[in-house]
Protein backbone atom coordinates (compact mmCIF):
# COMPACT_ATOMS: atom_id res chain seq x y z
CA UNK A 1 0.00 0.00 0.00
CA UNK A 2 2.64 2.14 0.77
CA UNK A 3 3.36 4.52 -1.96
CA UNK A 4 -0.01 4.63 -3.91
CA UNK A 5 -1.31 8.10 -2.80
CA UNK A 6 -0.67 11.55 -3.19
CA UNK A 7 -3.57 13.92 -1.94
CA UNK A 8 -3.66 17.18 -4.64
CA UNK A 9 -3.99 19.25 -0.77
CA UNK A 10 -3.57 22.39 -2.82
CA UNK A 11 -6.43 21.97 -5.68
CA UNK A 12 -8.80 24.13 -4.29
CA UNK A 13 -6.57 27.22 -4.18
CA UNK A 14 -5.82 26.37 -8.24
CA UNK A 15 -8.86 25.44 -9.09
CA UNK A 16 -12.08 26.58 -6.85
CA UNK A 17 -12.82 23.07 -5.80
CA UNK A 18 -11.00 20.47 -4.01
CA UNK A 19 -9.66 17.33 -5.19
CA UNK A 20 -12.30 14.58 -5.89
CA UNK A 21 -12.00 10.51 -4.93
CA UNK A 22 -13.18 8.49 -7.97
CA UNK A 23 -13.71 4.90 -5.67
CA UNK A 24 -14.61 1.91 -8.30
CA UNK A 25 -11.30 1.63 -9.74
CA UNK A 26 -9.69 1.45 -6.49
CA UNK A 27 -9.26 -1.02 -3.71
CA UNK A 28 -11.51 -0.84 -0.74
CA UNK A 29 -8.26 -0.39 1.41
CA UNK A 30 -6.86 2.18 -0.75
CA UNK A 31 -9.91 3.91 -0.46
CA UNK A 32 -10.20 3.80 3.14
CA UNK A 33 -6.61 4.74 3.20
CA UNK A 34 -7.20 7.93 1.34
CA UNK A 35 -10.11 8.63 3.58
CA UNK A 36 -8.52 7.98 7.13
CA UNK A 37 -5.46 10.69 5.70
CA UNK A 38 -7.75 13.14 5.62
CA UNK A 39 -9.44 12.30 8.89
CA UNK A 40 -6.18 12.78 10.21
CA UNK A 41 -5.07 15.49 8.87
CA UNK A 42 -8.61 17.36 9.96
CA UNK A 43 -7.40 15.87 13.72
CA UNK A 44 -4.77 17.34 13.17
CA UNK A 45 -6.10 20.79 12.75
CA UNK A 46 -6.21 21.60 9.16
CA UNK A 47 -9.16 23.15 7.94
CA UNK A 48 -9.20 23.48 3.89
CA UNK A 49 -9.82 19.62 3.30
CA UNK A 50 -13.46 19.84 2.17
CA UNK A 51 -15.69 19.33 0.53
CA UNK A 52 -14.44 16.24 -0.01
CA UNK A 53 -16.10 14.10 -2.76
CA UNK A 54 -16.23 10.44 -3.02
CA UNK A 55 -17.93 9.01 -6.26
CA UNK A 56 -18.84 6.15 -7.59
CA UNK A 57 -18.54 4.41 -4.03
CA UNK A 58 -20.24 0.69 -3.66
CA UNK A 59 -21.22 -0.47 -0.69
CA UNK A 60 -17.83 -2.20 0.39
CA UNK A 61 -16.04 1.42 -0.67
CA UNK A 62 -18.89 3.36 1.06
CA UNK A 63 -18.59 1.35 3.90
CA UNK A 64 -14.51 2.05 4.02
CA UNK A 65 -15.38 6.01 3.81
CA UNK A 66 -17.52 5.63 6.26
CA UNK A 67 -15.30 3.82 8.77
CA UNK A 68 -13.01 6.55 8.61
CA UNK A 69 -15.35 9.45 8.12
CA UNK A 70 -18.32 8.41 10.03
CA UNK A 71 -19.72 11.98 9.55
CA UNK A 72 -19.71 11.88 6.22
CA UNK A 73 -23.68 12.24 4.32
CA UNK A 74 -23.78 9.16 1.67
CA UNK A 75 -26.58 9.04 -1.08
CA UNK A 76 -26.44 4.84 -1.70
CA UNK A 77 -28.48 5.41 -5.18
CA UNK A 78 -25.70 8.06 -6.52
CA UNK A 79 -22.93 5.88 -5.34
CA UNK A 80 -21.83 9.26 -3.23
CA UNK A 81 -20.43 10.28 -0.31
CA UNK A 82 -19.01 13.70 0.73
CA UNK A 83 -17.01 14.93 3.58
CA UNK A 84 -17.78 17.44 5.66
CA UNK A 85 -21.75 16.18 5.08
CA UNK A 86 -23.42 19.54 4.80
CA UNK A 87 -22.62 21.27 1.58
CA UNK A 88 -21.55 24.78 1.96
CA UNK A 89 -23.85 27.65 2.13
CA UNK A 90 -24.65 28.16 -1.68
CA UNK A 91 -23.70 31.35 -4.01
CA UNK A 92 -24.30 31.95 -7.40
CA UNK A 93 -26.26 30.90 -9.96
CA UNK A 94 -28.89 27.76 -9.75
CA UNK A 95 -27.33 24.60 -10.69
CA UNK A 96 -30.53 22.53 -12.47
CA UNK A 97 -30.24 18.77 -13.12
CA UNK A 98 -32.99 17.44 -15.08
CA UNK A 99 -33.04 13.62 -16.50
CA UNK A 100 -35.22 11.97 -18.98
CA UNK A 101 -36.58 8.99 -16.71
CA UNK A 102 -36.32 7.70 -13.46
CA UNK A 103 -33.43 4.84 -14.89
CA UNK A 104 -31.34 7.70 -15.11
CA UNK A 105 -31.84 9.18 -11.82
CA UNK A 106 -28.59 7.56 -10.42
CA UNK A 107 -26.56 9.69 -12.76
CA UNK A 108 -28.65 13.00 -12.26
CA UNK A 109 -28.31 12.64 -8.69
CA UNK A 110 -24.46 12.70 -8.68
CA UNK A 111 -24.67 15.61 -10.63
CA UNK A 112 -26.77 17.58 -8.00
CA UNK A 113 -25.09 16.77 -5.25
CA UNK A 114 -21.82 17.85 -6.57
CA UNK A 115 -22.95 20.98 -7.82
CA UNK A 116 -24.77 21.08 -4.25
CA UNK A 117 -21.15 20.48 -2.26
CA UNK A 118 -19.31 22.95 -4.74
CA UNK A 119 -21.45 25.54 -3.25
CA UNK A 120 -24.52 26.52 -5.97
CA UNK A 121 -27.95 26.38 -5.30
CA UNK A 122 -29.47 23.01 -6.82
CA UNK A 123 -32.63 21.56 -7.90
CA UNK A 124 -33.65 18.22 -9.65
CA UNK A 125 -36.33 17.86 -12.09
CA UNK A 126 -37.00 14.04 -13.00
CA UNK A 127 -38.84 12.04 -15.68
CA UNK A 128 -39.49 15.04 -18.40
CA UNK A 129 -38.18 12.86 -21.36
CA UNK A 130 -39.64 13.60 -25.00
CA UNK A 131 -41.53 10.52 -24.59
CA UNK A 132 -43.90 12.52 -22.64
CA UNK A 133 -43.23 16.38 -23.86
CA UNK A 134 -46.11 18.00 -21.75
CA UNK A 135 -44.14 17.20 -18.83
CA UNK A 136 -41.39 18.99 -19.98
CA UNK A 137 -43.21 22.09 -21.01
CA UNK A 138 -44.88 22.34 -17.67
CA UNK A 139 -41.34 22.83 -16.28
CA UNK A 140 -39.97 25.07 -18.70
CA UNK A 141 -41.10 28.27 -16.81
CA UNK A 142 -38.82 26.74 -14.11
CA UNK A 143 -35.64 25.81 -16.46
CA UNK A 144 -35.61 28.92 -17.50
CA UNK A 145 -34.54 30.46 -14.02
CA UNK A 146 -31.73 28.85 -13.95
CA UNK A 147 -27.57 29.73 -14.68
CA UNK A 148 -27.33 26.60 -15.98
CA UNK A 149 -29.17 22.68 -17.05
CA UNK A 150 -27.27 19.59 -16.96
CA UNK A 151 -29.94 17.11 -18.61
CA UNK A 152 -29.01 13.37 -18.28
CA UNK A 153 -30.79 11.00 -20.40
CA UNK A 154 -29.74 7.71 -22.63
CA UNK A 155 -31.59 6.03 -25.47
CA UNK A 156 -31.45 8.41 -28.27
CA UNK A 157 -30.51 11.17 -26.46
CA UNK A 158 -32.72 13.71 -27.45
CA UNK A 159 -33.57 15.80 -24.72
CA UNK A 160 -30.96 18.32 -24.11
CA UNK A 161 -31.18 19.49 -27.43
CA UNK A 162 -34.95 20.02 -26.80
CA UNK A 163 -34.16 22.12 -23.11
CA UNK A 164 -31.23 23.84 -25.04
CA UNK A 165 -33.53 25.48 -27.81
CA UNK A 166 -36.23 26.89 -24.70
CA UNK A 167 -33.82 28.21 -22.39
CA UNK A 168 -31.32 30.90 -22.41
CA UNK A 169 -28.73 29.76 -20.18
CA UNK A 170 -26.02 26.65 -21.14
CA UNK A 171 -26.64 23.25 -21.28
CA UNK A 172 -24.36 20.26 -19.91
CA UNK A 173 -25.87 17.33 -21.69
CA UNK A 174 -24.85 14.14 -19.67
CA UNK A 175 -25.27 10.93 -21.74
CA UNK A 176 -25.95 7.57 -19.78
CA UNK A 177 -25.89 4.57 -20.38
CA UNK A 178 -29.45 3.49 -20.04
CA UNK A 179 -31.02 1.50 -22.93
CA UNK A 180 -31.50 -1.64 -25.17
CA UNK A 181 -29.47 -2.81 -28.05
CA UNK A 182 -28.43 0.01 -30.06
CA UNK A 183 -27.90 2.18 -27.47
CA UNK A 184 -24.93 0.68 -26.91
CA UNK A 185 -24.42 1.41 -23.30
CA UNK A 186 -24.86 5.27 -23.81
CA UNK A 187 -22.75 5.57 -27.07
CA UNK A 188 -25.56 6.49 -29.23
CA UNK A 189 -26.69 9.29 -26.47
CA UNK A 190 -23.25 10.89 -26.57
CA UNK A 191 -22.87 11.00 -30.35
CA UNK A 192 -27.13 12.65 -30.45
CA UNK A 193 -25.76 14.83 -27.97
CA UNK A 194 -22.07 15.39 -29.77
CA UNK A 195 -24.50 16.26 -33.05
CA UNK A 196 -26.91 18.76 -31.32
CA UNK A 197 -28.15 21.25 -33.31
CA UNK A 198 -29.00 23.50 -30.87
CA UNK A 199 -26.09 26.01 -30.01
CA UNK A 200 -24.80 26.00 -25.96
CA UNK A 201 -24.66 22.62 -25.43
CA UNK A 202 -20.86 21.18 -23.82
CA UNK A 203 -21.40 17.24 -23.56
CA UNK A 204 -19.91 14.94 -20.78
CA UNK A 205 -18.61 11.37 -20.59
CA UNK A 206 -21.03 8.61 -20.93
CA UNK A 207 -22.47 8.44 -16.75
CA UNK A 208 -20.12 11.12 -15.89
CA UNK A 209 -22.53 12.98 -13.15
CA UNK A 210 -19.44 14.19 -11.14
CA UNK A 211 -18.09 15.53 -14.32
CA UNK A 212 -21.09 17.22 -15.48
CA UNK A 213 -21.97 18.64 -11.66
CA UNK A 214 -18.53 20.00 -11.79
CA UNK A 215 -18.88 21.63 -14.86
CA UNK A 216 -22.15 23.25 -14.06
CA UNK A 217 -21.05 24.49 -11.06
CA UNK A 218 -17.74 26.28 -12.63
CA UNK A 219 -20.26 27.86 -15.09
CA UNK A 220 -22.83 29.18 -12.40
CA UNK A 221 -20.04 30.17 -9.92
CA UNK A 222 -20.31 34.26 -11.20
CA UNK A 223 -24.30 33.91 -12.12
CA UNK A 224 -26.60 36.32 -9.97
CA UNK A 225 -28.06 34.19 -6.61
CA UNK A 226 -31.77 33.08 -7.54
CA UNK A 227 -34.47 34.82 -6.28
Amino acid sequence: MEGFLDLDLDRASRRGAPEAVLCDAKSVEQVHEIAATYARLAAEGREDLGPVLFTRADEARAEAVLAALPDASHDPSARFLAWPAAPPAPSGGLVIVACAGTSDLPVAREAELTARHLGRPTTLIADIGIAGLHRLQSRLPELREAACVVVAAGMDGALPTVIAGQIPAPVVALPTSVGYGVAAGGVTAALTMLSACAPGIGVVNIDNGYGAGHLAAQIARWAPAPE
